[in-house]
């Protein structure tokens, strides 16, 4: 069902080759305010959905998709333009694949969907991240000085917080599995 909450997502899923063209053109300030106003749509599709008990299944699958379409668009990108390391790139679409992977795996295994639900470390990581595209953006942009050590420290915090909570989505992953092979062995390989 298309309401205002998942309109707002679409249109922010709109705004990703926006963005990316931007980026391209080397339009930094402008790349930085369509990036700020997906962000801040992305609270206020939530808060939307919330109040007016607006939530639904397209909605649910909707979201997660704009914001990580967003944001491994903005890493890539920004990898690709030499603007941050390939290697933080690289960390962060490998956790992505790993935790997606371990997702559909144990869906096709057990034949029973696992609930996602974000943990601490994701919420951290995702904040990192989100953080470490608008700092670069800014530097680029040349908003607000940025002292040169502080892209490699927010860097690493970004990298360790994908260590992390990747890891936990995987620990989480194998409970899960393992709570449902145990109540149904057939499963089991």
């Amino acid at each position: 069902m298309l309401n205002i909450p998942n309109t707002i997502t679409l249109l922010r899923i709109v705004a990703v080759p926006f963005f990316l063209s931007l980026l391209v053109e080397g339009s930094y300030r402008a790349a930085l305010v369509v990036f700020l106003a997906a962000g801040i749509s992305d609270g206020i599709d939530g808060a939307i959905a919330r109040l007016t008990d607006a939530r639904t299944q397209l909605g649910a699958h909707l979201d997660p998709l704009a914001d990580k379409l967003l944001l491994v668009s903005a890493f890539v990108a920004l990898a690709v333009l030499e603007l941050m390391p390939v290697q933080l790139m690289i960390i962060v679409i490998m956790r992505d694949i790993v935790i997606l992977g371990g997702y559909v795996t144990n869906a096709v295994i057990t034949g029973r969907p696992m609930e996602m639900k974000p943990s601490a470390w994701g919420k951290a990581t995702t904040f990192l991240q989100i953080l470490t595209v608008v700092v670069v953006l800014v530097r680029q942009a040349d908003v607000i000085a940025i002292e040169p050590l502080v892209l490699p420290v927010i860097y690493a915090l970004t990298a360790a917080a994908c260590f992390v909570s990747g890891a936990g989505y995987v620990i989480d992953g194998i409970r899960w599995y393992n709570a449902v092979t145990a109540q149904d062995p057939k499963h089991t390989s």
